[in-house]
């Protein structure tokens, strides 16, 4: 096992869990881009969005409905937040395990 989100879900590498449960696991990003920057990441490995087949959709839906819960828990949802899947190096993919990031506590720039 490789991937370093497989080893934070087998409890083999600490983590700051803001939500855990059978399918899902969300953490503080240890390299934040926004005050508020939470990975939700699914328990199943999955490469990448390009590696994700049907089954994978309701799995990868409830990354979005995880992280819709946690910005209203932190109190985002009345000013906004965002929601990112980086998907290949070009767009800064670093760890090749699909994560969602969960973005706010701030004013955030326009995305092109």
């Amino acid at each position: 096992m490789d991937c370093i989100f497989d080893k934070i879900i087998a409890g083999e590498i600490p983590s700051d869990k803001v939500y855990e449960d059978g399918e899902v696991i969300a953490i503080k990003d240890i390299n934040p881009s926004a005050l508020v920057h939470i990975l939700i990441i699914p328990k199943k490995h999955i490469e990448s969005v390009n590696h994700m087949d049907e089954a994978d959709s309701a799995l990868i839906g409830k990354l979005i409905y995880t992280a819709s819960n946690i910005a209203k828990k932190k109190g985002l949802s009345s000013k906004g937040y965002r929601l990112v899947f980086n998907i290949g190096e070009d767009a800064g993919m670093v760890v090749n395990h699909i994560h969602l990031h969960l973005l706010g506590g701030q004013k955030l720039g326009a995305m092109v």
